[in-house]
């Protein structure tokens, strides 16, 4: 085996000019370091960015045809304008939503409910799509709607603020443990609190702390998969009059106070998690 030592490799690659190291290579080696340095450093930046962006999981149709719903003139134009906030392809790609699976979407809304839009009929067809409707009694079994153990996927987009309530929060990550078969896809998508916060445990300001959403899921059996940050929202300092329901699109408070509204408008929608857990 041939081993060449740094300065030597260095030259054989050309970003070197001199091989030796003599009084009047002085200057030019102070030069030239400097700019093996700032492509060293290029390197590492290309590579660190190359490193964050999203791995693909959906294949090339799935997205063409997740693209074309969520542009869809049948979306209301509300809806349509929160694409930039909500960011649903790359979400859903994260979570391997794939049209022939059985997908579970806890309290999606009615027919317009924002993901429901989405994911209805891009599974119908093919897979099947559940909602789980408040309506339905859950935390309570489900199982008319969903037998246990037979959901690839299980998502739940901000409503977790509404599961601290009542009953207790530990129930409903149980509950989402039984429908899913080993090897499904807990994906939640929810208002992020500032860790530096003791976790409220009524949830009044309708932010929840990642910790607390990773403790009561891996209480449930889950196992964290991976994070992302394709929904977060450096701007949301989470320090407003009416938690989260001082932001877009709710805007609570500022109806007359024209200044406040403009300032919780250019913040956007609340910064949230994006998690994703596996049942073993």
């Amino acid at each position: 085996m041939v081993r060449f030592g740094l300065k030597s490799f260095l030259c054989q690659l050309g970003l070197l000019t001199y091989c030796t190291f003599t009084p009047e290579s002085h200057v030019m080696k102070i030069r030239t370091t400097t700019t093996i340095t700032l492509l060293i450093a290029c390197c590492f930046s290309l590579l660190g960015s190359l490193s964050i962006a999203q791995e693909t999981l959906l294949s090339q149709s799935n997205r063409a045809q997740l693209q074309e719903l969520i542009d869809s003139p049948n979306r209301s134009e509300d809806a349509r304008v929160r694409n930039q906030f909500r960011n649903p392809l790359p979400t859903l790609d994260f979570f391997d939503v794939r049209p022939e699976l059985t997908v579970v979407e806890i309290w999606p809304g009615g027919q317009g409910g924002w993901y429901r839009s989405i994911l209805e009929p891009y599974i119908t067809g093919n897979g099947t799509y559940v909602p789980v409707r408040e309506a339905s009694g859950f935390p309570e079994p489900v199982t008319d709607l969903v037998a246990n153990n037979s959901a690839d996927r299980v998502l739940v987009f901000r409503a977790h603020g509404f599961m601290i309530y009542e009953p207790a929060a530990q129930d409903y990550y149980h509950a989402l443990f039984a429908m899913l078969k080993p090897g499904g896809i807990f994906g939640i998508v929810d208002h992020r609190g500032d860790e530096a916060v003791p976790q409220d445990p009524a949830g009044e300001n309708g932010y929840v702390n990642q910790s607390h959403v990773i403790m009561l899921a891996e209480n449930a059996g889950f196992e964290l998969l991976e994070t992302a940050e394709i929904n977060a929202n450096s701007m949301d300092n989470k320090d407003h009059p009416n938690g989260v329901y001082s932001l877009p699109p709710t805007l609570r408070g500022s109806l007359i106070n024209r200044r406040f509204r403009a300032e919780m408008v250019e913040i956007g929608e609340s910064d949230r998690m994006t998690l994703k857990f596996v049942k073993p």
